[in-house]
């Protein structure tokens, strides 16, 4: 029989994979924040351009479903964080409205601003929306300052369940060091797919030559960031939560004993690492080895769901209030209905049929690699 608390985890689960799958995406930002440095000449700035152009949209679209996904399955952590971190998330979906208009009006008749303005969008979306996508997910395990009275709901003058306990509503997000490593830390992995996709998708030999160069340059902040923040977060407090009264406590080691008492998870996290690392190192080893974009992008994909799975499951508050302790949102007291979750798992289990269909239109339009003849030859081109 589907239990209630089999559904809460069932969707933090998909939320989880949502994430690790966003992350993976932003090889497309981490390529735009290169175009400038990358490229040497104007051709080689538009194939750049135009190879991530054909992606640009599965990354905005994963970041409006993984949204959605946490409004329909937690609502309270969505009004919460949305309503009161909204500086944080305005500035995040700036930067992706940015993004989407720089690739729709760049090319277009009549673009009186020229295409190196909307290239520079395109910059601000690689290097903005990475670290605040980082720092934003940081603080499901450092806290945030917001206060939750669920009793508020009866007033009739100010019916607000959540408030936010400081006029930076969100930002102040950037004055913890912890929130800076992993929001770096994404912001270099993102470079670093990026050149990891470069090498696999583009037919020229100095950008692939150069590619490979960047590999190395950014895998190794990469690496320094991530690895000081996931040993910071194993080694601090954790705030868990008492299964039986639901009372919120600082707990020191909780993140690593997390992955301790969830071997399975513990498994796929040092594996997707593993994965993240052979990506990387193979690319670095081999001139011939032109698939690393794969196993890096599998391998983030698994970790960071690990990553996010222990924040929620073993009885930890996924996001934590440094204000008040018992404020802190948990999988169990901040999701809808058993009705609206069992409901939507009916609808989840079109998830794989979704995803099959991207990987076949994904192989379609990458049958092979792009050159600077192919973007002169297309009339869609940007």
């Amino acid at each position: 029989m589907i239990t209630y608390s089999f559904l809460q985890h069932y969707w933090w689960f998909i939320i989880s994979l949502l994430g690790g799958i966003l992350t993976f995406l932003l090889f497309v930002q981490g390529g735009q924040s290169m175009l400038f440095s990358l490229s040497k000449t104007e051709d080689e700035r538009r194939l750049l351009v135009n190879v991530l152009g054909r992606k640009w949209e599965y990354t905005f679209t994963t970041l409006v479903t993984f949204g959605g996904g946490l409004f329909a399955s937690f609502p309270l952590f969505y009004s919460t964080s949305f309503s009161g971190a909204y500086w944080v998330w305005m500035a995040i979906l700036f930067c992706f409205t940015l993004q989407a208009v720089s690739y729709e009006f760049q090319s277009k008749p009549g673009n009186v601003y020229g295409k190196r303005t909307y290239q520079s969008f395109l910059f601000i979306n690689g290097l903005l929306g990475t670290i605040l996508i980082g720092a934003a997910i940081a603080t499901f395990f450092t806290g945030s300052d917001f206060i939750v009275n669920k009793g508020n709901i009866t007033s009739t003058f100010q019916p607000v369940i959540s408030s936010w306990g400081n006029e930076w509503h969100g930002l102040e997000a950037l004055l913890n060091l912890r929130n800076w490593m992993l929001g770096l830390a994404v912001f270099f992995l993102a470079r670093t797919q990026a050149s990891l996709f470069f090498i696999n998708r583009l037919s020229h030999e100095a950008l692939e030559k150069r590619s490979r160069k960047y590999v190395l340059y950014n895998a190794v902040p990469f690496l320094v960031f991530f690895l000081t923040f996931l040993i910071w977060t194993l080694l601090s407090e954790g705030f868990a939560v008492d299964p039986q009264t639901g009372v919120v406590s600082l707990e020191k080691y909780k993140y690593f004993t997390n992955l301790i008492e969830m071997p399975v998870i513990l498994v796929l996290f040092l594996l997707g690492i593993v994965s993240v690392l052979w990506g990387i190192i193979g690319t670095l080893l081999s001139e011939k080895f032109k698939k690393g974009i794969w196993f890096s992008g599998a391998g983030t994909i698994v970790t960071v769901c690990c990553l996010l799975l222990i924040a929620g499951y073993n009885n930890t508050s996924f996001y934590p209030s440094s204000t008040n302790l018992q404020s802190s949102l948990t999988i169990f007291n901040s999701s809808s209905s058993e009705f609206t979750l069992n409901a939507m798992s009916i609808v989840s289990l079109m998830i794989p049929f979704v995803a099959g269909y991207i990987f076949y239109a994904w192989r379609a339009l990458e049958k092979k690699r792009t050159d600077i003849e192919d973007v002169n030859n297309d009339h869609h081109a940007y």
